[in-house]
C-alpha cells in the first residue's frame, strides 16, 4: 500500500471510530436517562409525606404561607394566578359521588419528565433530589408543563406586583416555575413554609425530611403506614407520599 493510500485509510478509520464512540456515548445517555444514579452514602434525599387524615377540610394555611414565602403570583384572576401548592377534589373510583380533598404540588420525582424534556436544561434535579427551575436559563417553551403528569407547573404570564418576601428572588414573566420544597429554607435548617404553617395550625399533616435517613420522621411514617403516590405507575418515582389516599 502506498503511503498516501495508507494515510487515507487510517484517517478514515480514526474518524469512523470517533463517530462510533460519540454515537455509543449518545446511546448510553439515551438508554440511562431515566435511571436514577446510585446515591452516595450520607447524601440527603428530600421527600414529603401528606397525611390526609390530619389535613383539615377547607384549611388553606399552607397555601397562603407558600404564596407569601415564595412570592407566588396572585392577580385575582384564574388565568394568571399561580399555585405552587393547591387543594383539589379527586373523585374516588369506588363509591358513587365520593370525592376527597387532596393537596397537590410538585412531586420532585427521581425521574422527572420535566427535566428530561427541557431543551436548555433550565429544569434539573439537584443532588438532594429537589427539582429546580433556573429562571435565568428558562426560555418559556413550556415543554415541562406539558410533560408534568401532576399538572404542578405554572407559567408566569404577567409580572407579579406583590412581593411580600423581599429576601426571595423576584421572577419575571415568561418563565415556568413550581414548588421548590422551600430549598432556601431547608438550606438554613428551617422547615418549608407549608410545613411550618400546618404545624402552627396544630394539624401536622405535612412532613418533609430525608428519605435516606431511616430515623427521619418521613421514613418512619412511610414504614409504619400504608402510603400511596400519585401516578407512580408512570415510573417517575415521585417523592410525595400520601396517607389516607
Amino acid at each position: 500500500m502506498k503511503r498516501r493510500d495508507f494515510l487515507k485509510t487510517a484517517g478514515g478509520s480514526i474518524l469512523a471510530g470517533t463517530s462510533c464512540a460519540y454515537a455509543f456515548r449518545f446511546l448510553i445517555r439515551s438508554d440511562t436517562s431515566g435511571v436514577e444514579a446510585e446515591i452516595p452514602p450520607g447524601t440527603r434525599r428530600w421527600g414529603m409525606v401528606i397525611d390526609l387524615n390530619r389535613c383539615r377540610e377547607g384549611c388553606a394555611a399552607c397555601l397562603g404561607a407558600c404564596r407569601n414565602e415564595n412570592n407566588v403570583a396572585h392577580h385575582g384572576d384564574v388565568r394568571w394566578d399561580n399555585h405552587w401548592i393547591r387543594k383539589v377534589r379527586l373523585e374516588k373510583k369506588h363509591g358513587k359521588g365520593a370525592s376527597q380533598e387532596v393537596l397537590l404540588l410538585c412531586n420532585h420525582c427521581d425521574n422527572p419528565p420535566c427535566a428530561q424534556v427541557c431543551p436548555v436544561q433550565a429544569t434539573y434535579k439537584r443532588d438532594d433530589g429537589i427539582v429546580i427551575v433556573d429562571h435565568h436559563r428558562c426560555i418559556g417553551c413550556r415543554y415541562c408543563m406539558i410533560a408534568c403528569p401532576y399538572n404542578a407547573r405554572f407559567f408566569n404570564f404577567k409580572e407579579n406586583e406583590h412581593w411580600p418576601n423581599k429576601e426571595f428572588p423576584k421572577r419575571s414573566h415568561g418563565v415556568a416555575e413550581a414548588c421548590t420544597l422551600c430549598a432556601h429554607r431547608l438550606e438554613r435548617g428551617l422547615e418549608p413554609a407549608c410545613v411550618d404553617a400546618c404545624a402552627k395550625e396544630g394539624a401536622r399533616a405535612i412532613i418533609v425530611g430525608d428519605l435516606n435517613d431511616d430515623e427521619s420522621d418521613v421514613a418512619h411514617l412511610i414504614a409504619r403506614n400504608p402510603v400511596k403516590r400519585i401516578r407512580e405507575d408512570l415510573g417517575t418515582e415521585p417523592k410525595v407520599y400520601y396517607i389516607g389516599l
